[in-house]
């Protein structure tokens, strides 16, 4: 195991950059041990891409999305209409429309359904 840290003062924090080279068979319970760490001392563990931006969940940038929202906006990205889609999920027209005004609950079969047809995860439907 390897370790790097770099610490820079701005304002009134410092800004710490910790790198660990560990083996991958150690990786998972060291992350979560220095998760733990850092929520003891009060702090939140940003994801990051691999430009270091931050990443966020759909739910956090859209808090008040709903699994009906998540169905239009899925539509509009693959340009169909409430029909199409409920042909390619072998469902009918109104049962679209319903889950999307939220008249009927997206159960975890139909998110797995959707998911699959549509090659996405089947969590944003929950």
């Amino acid at each position: 195991m390897s370790a790097r840290m770099r610490m820079r003062t701005t304002g009134e924090s410092v800004e710490i950059n910790l790198s660990v080279t560990v083996s991958l068979a150690d990786s998972q319970r060291i992350t979560d041990a220095l998760k733990m760490l850092l929520a003891l001392a009060g702090h939140e563990i940003r994801p990051v891409n691999d430009e270091g931006d931050e990443l966020y969940t759909a739910e956090e940038v859209f808090p008040n999305t709903k699994p009906g929202d998540m169905i239009k906006g899925l539509r509009g990205r693959e340009g169909i209409t409430q029909k199409e889609m409920a042909y390619k999920l072998g469902i009918r027209q109104h049962h679209i429309s319903e889950m999307e005004k939220g008249a009927r609950p997206i159960t975890l079969e139909m998110a797995k359904r959707i998911g699959k047809t549509f090659n996405i995860s089947h969590r944003v439907f929950l």
